[in-house]
């Protein structure tokens, strides 16, 4: 029974013993008005029906108590059943409790048997493990311990065999050295016999010398050196046959392998080419843009010409100009200006030398830029900031229609290639070749020649002796005395002279030819002459019976040596002469 229910049936007693009480107190009550006097007065018998209606409330009063009496019994009733029903789940669920505790408790008991079990069984496989390892231990010990005593026996066996050899080699060197003895003193004997034999010879070889020299007639000293004369003739023309055939040997193998070498160089580089030319274009919006570049009186383009140096000409060419300047880089700069004065589109004096200065500025940077990707190209890190300036403004300097710091590029990978075929020393080689027209560059403010200009350069911004050697000697002014300098003047002629690379001018191309012509036809003997491969070749007809094949080899040299003296070409020219004899017979 929990407290509620405790609580319920105190409240029903309560009100029980209050119902009894009262209905007590009323039938005392009533006795007493039994028991008493009737009077007839109507106080009494008001008094009297006033108790009587007392008595009847209290009947009532009664009555409900005893229906709520009831109603408490009957709930106290269903509140014994339910605690009844409330102590039967309980005494269920302990015993359901008790049961599952009991299976709990007994699964522990088997759980906590087994591993007791598992333990002594683990703790008795540990127990055979260690036992077996600590015999397995022992047994190594003992045999490691076996083996230690073989070994001292050993050993010792060793000990007693060397002492025992030691005892048999003195013996064996005690009886070599009475052997030794014994054969000093024959050698001592056959010695003496040895002198007297010799003593013999000589008299016998001077006897026989005299001899000779009495039939022969000439004495031992002159015999000797006639025949150091004849051999040595005989090795002089054995030794020249030999150098013959070596220098013929190298000649050829020289030829082919510096063809090879100059071929593979070539083949790995291509670089672009660019045409030459001393004017720029410029493309205009409209052609009334031309009077106002021309300004009021021409005022404009005067002072475009003072400030950049460079003529302007305007012609009747539609929406163009032309700027006309010998120096490229400051062709460039007017170019420049004028482009940025058209977009702009204000064009007085004073805004001519402000846009002046601003493309000064830009060309200079794009140089510079030019120069330092070339430089990163061939792979020259440390050079003088100034070498750097210079070689920028060839960005804009042509030769023969070769662009200039194009062609230093191409050179100098063209030498790398050839010094690393040689083993030689690539990055000096490949220094010199890319540095070698850099007097170009001032060609157009200091007089003298480029090769010159640019050994001046380079020996005043920090340069080796064998760059600036090879720079002074590209073109000949110097001897070239070092192989940077030769391989410089190759890789030079291979850029500069492969088919392609440059371009002339026609009229000076022209007058070339017939000059080539003229000096090969010039000579005695000669019947005609072909300039062939764009004046690279010329092939020239000799008639057989004026011309032998010796006189042929003098005619090809001499034609090739005035050649050198008096014309300027890039490159090589071939000087091949044909000798040619034909004979007809008619057959009637």
């Amino acid at each position: 029974m929990n407290a509620f229910d405790v609580v319920i049936l105190a409240v029903v007693l309560v009100l029980a013993v209050v119902v009894v009480g009262a209905v007590l107190v009323g039938l005392r009550t009533m006795r007493r008005i039994s028991a008493a006097p009737r009077p007839e007065d109507p106080a009494f018998m008001a008094e009297k029906d006033r108790q009587e209606q007392s008595l009847a409330a209290l009947r009532s009063a009664a009555d409900e108590a005893n229906s709520t009496i009831d109603v408490a019994k009957s709930a106290a009733a269903a509140a014994r059943a339910e605690a009844a029903a409330a102590k039967a789940e309980a005494k269920a669920a302990r015993s359901e409790a008790g049961r599952v505790l009991d299976g709990a408790r007994a699964e522990a008991d088997t759980v906590l048997e087994r591993a007791h079990k598992q333990a002594e069984a683990d703790a008795e496989q540990l127990r055979t493990a260690a036992r077996r390892s600590g015999e397995r231990e022992v047994a190594v010990l003992a045999a490691t311990t076996r083996e230690q005593a073989a070994e001292v026996e050993r050993r010792a066996a060793r000990m007693d065999e060397r002492e025992r050899l030691h005892t048999e080699e003195v013996e064996r060197f005690a009886g070599r050295e009475r052997q030794l003895t014994a054969a000093s003193a024959a050698l001592a004997v056959r010695e003496s016999t040895l002198v007297e034999r010799e003593q013999a010879l000589t008299e016998a070889e001077e006897q026989g010398r005299r001899e000779l020299e009495r039939v022969a007639g000439l004495t031992a000293e002159a015999a000797r050196t006639e025949l150091i004369e004849a051999i040595e003739t005989q090795a002089k023309r054995e030794a020249a046959l030999l150098v013959r055939d070596i220098e013929s040997d190298a000649r050829s193998t020289a030829e082919q392998r510096a063809r090879h070498i100059v071929v593979d160089a070539i083949q790995r580089v291509a670089s672009e080419q660019t045409a030459e030319s001393v004017v720029s274009v410029l493309h205009l919006p409209g052609d009334e843009m031309k009077g106002r570049i021309i300004g009021r009186e021409g005022r404009n383009i005067r002072a475009f010409e003072s400030v950049t140096g460079v003529n302007l000409i305007i012609d009747d060419t539609p929406e163009a100009v032309l700027l006309s300047c010998f120096d490229p880089v400051r062709r460039e700069v007017g170019r420049v200006t004028l482009e940025k004065l058209v977009l702009d589109g204000r064009i007085h004096p004073h805004r001519i030398e402000e846009v002046y200065d601003l493309a000064r500025q830009e060309v200079e940077q794009l140089c510079r830029r030019a120069a330092e990707d070339a430089l990163v190209e061939v792979g020259i890190t440390e050079i003088h900031d100034e070498m750097v300036t210079l070689l920028g403004r060839l960005r804009y300097r042509t030769s023969y229609g070769q662009n200039v710091l194009k062609h230093l590029v191409e050179t100098a990978h063209i030498a790398g290639i050839m010094a690393a075929e040689l083993r030689l020393d690539v990055p000096t080689i490949k220094r010199s070749a890319f540095l070698h027209d850099i007097g170009k560059a001032l060609t157009h403010e200091v007089e003298g020649s480029h090769a010159i200009i640019g050994a001046d350069l380079a020996r005043k911004y920090g340069e080796s002796e064998d760059v600036v050697h090879a720079i002074e000697a590209h073109h000949n002014e110097v001897p070239p005395q070092t192989v940077e300098a030769v391989l410089t003047q190759a890789s030079d002629a291979c850029s500069g002279g492969r088919p392609g690379a440059r371009r002339e001018s026609l009229e000076a191309y022209v007058k070339r030819l017939e000059r080539i012509e003229e000096i090969a036809a010039g000579k005695i003997g000669v019947e005609k002459v072909f300039a062939m491969q764009a004046g690279r070749e010329v092939r020239v007809m000799v008639k057989p019976d004026d011309v032998d094949d010796i006189g042929a080899a003098v005619l090809a040299r001499d034609v090739a040596k005035q050649i050198e003296e008096e014309l300027t070409y890039p490159g090589q020219i071939r000087v091949t002469v044909v000798r040619e004899s034909r004979v007809t017979e008619i057959a009637r």
